[in-house]
């Protein structure tokens, strides 16, 4: 049972440092030398791609602890 729980904190904390990479990406993307079109498309999609990463981490936090996955 230990090892699944620090298992499943690397997990947590991966996705956590995945979806902070998306945020950073999406805002040095509203930046870029592109067109306006195109800095909001990226933007959108680091931005959704982070939002999914975080609601898998909380996921997987709350299965570690016995909540309702």
């Amino acid at each position: 049972m230990t090892a699944s729980i620090r298992l499943s904190n690397l997990v947590t904390r991966s996705l956590s440092s995945r979806a902070a990479a998306h945020r950073a990406m999406a805002k040095s993307a509203l930046f870029a030398d592109s067109s306006a079109s195109t800095r909001l498309k990226r933007y959108n999609h680091h931005i959704e791609k982070a939002e999914l990463l975080e609601a898998r981490a909380l996921n997987t936090a709350k299965r570690s602890v016995g909540g309702e996955a």
